[in-house]
């Protein structure tokens, strides 16, 4: 158990300085609405993002169940978590002054973007299977469907420039993760 506490920990800090950069970043587009023209689109994808990392803290607590740690499974959740921070990195940069506006930067990011989001995907099925078979077979035959959707549609997003298809996509996800939570974990 106390191992599970300093994981936990390093687990907290990390998370919280994804939703820092994120919140930082978004209130820095309210505070210069002038300086970098939004692109909902990107916009959207900040708010999935933020909802997916609060989500991630809540999962995470079922580590609880995982009865024997190492270091390979230490470091795994550090660069699981890491992942998330890199996201929102990529989201919010500290400047986008090479760009015209938010809308060019997402799109010349969007293989990074999505690659890294296909990673969150693919550790998220190594992260499951860490927790147990009990909790694997809690989430159903929903969870491999759900994470080959997500993994196809990462493809997808990453290589088309469609602006209908990228509007798609992140609406798909934010309501798809939405309807996830409150299907799997709205009770506890």
């Amino acid at each position: 158990m106390e191992t599970y506490a300093h994981i936990k920990t390093v687990l907290g800090i990390i998370l919280g300085l994804s939703i820092t950069h994120s919140l930082k970043g978004a209130v820095k587009i309210i505070d210069h609405p002038n300086r970098s023209k939004f692109y909902s689109v990107h916009l959207l994808w900040a708010l999935y993002m933020f909802l997916s990392t609060v989500y991630f803290w809540w999962f995470e607590v079922h580590l609880v169940e995982v009865q024997h740690w190492t270091f390979q499974k230490y470091f795994f959740l550090i660069l699981y978590v890491t992942l998330y921070y890199i996201m929102s990195a990529l989201l919010f940069p500290d400047d986008i002054k090479d760009y015209e506006n938010y809308e060019a930067y997402y799109y010349s990011r969007k293989k990074w973007f999505f690659g890294f989001l296909g990673l969150i995907f693919t550790f998220d099925i190594f992260d499951t299977l860490l927790k147990g078979q009990h909790y694997f077979l809690h989430l159903q035959s929903a969870y491999p469907v759900r994470a080959g959707i997500h993994l196809i549609l990462c493809g997808v997003a990453m290589f088309s420039e469609k602006r209908w298809l990228q509007m798609a996509i992140v609406l798909f996800f934010l309501i798809y993760q939405i309807v996830w939570i409150l299907t799997f974990y709205a009770n506890g």
